[in-house]
């Protein structure tokens, strides 16, 4: 997986390609942990994210709660993969999708 980061004053859009599983999970988490300070609109753009597992999941529900703190979270341009996991899962209500 790669990780573009992309950050416009306080607004960061973070860009995933490949597969956001167990194996890369800790590599997002460890990026976030750093890139959120002062971040107010965070956006994670899916275009070229193929898969996301549990692992995945737990990694964007812990920037969403950085993000209730701190300001907003979103997810962008995911598959219907991707999207059939978040309704599945209850994700869908939890985060905003465009």
């Amino acid at each position: 997986m790669t990780i573009q980061q992309i950050k416009n004053e306080n607004a960061l859009t973070v860009a995933l390609e490949g597969r956001l599983d167990t194996m890369t999970a800790p590599e997002l988490e460890a990026a976030l942990k750093t890139a959120l300070e002062g971040v107010e609109d965070l956006t994670f753009d899916f275009e070229k994210l193929d898969y996301i597992s549990s692992a995945g999941l737990r990694v964007l529900l812990a920037a969403q709660k950085t993000m209730n703190n701190q300001g907003s979270m979103k997810v962008k341009n995911a598959n219907e993969i991707i999207l059939e996991i978040f309704e599945v899962t209850g994700f869908s209500d939890i985060l905003t999708i465009e």
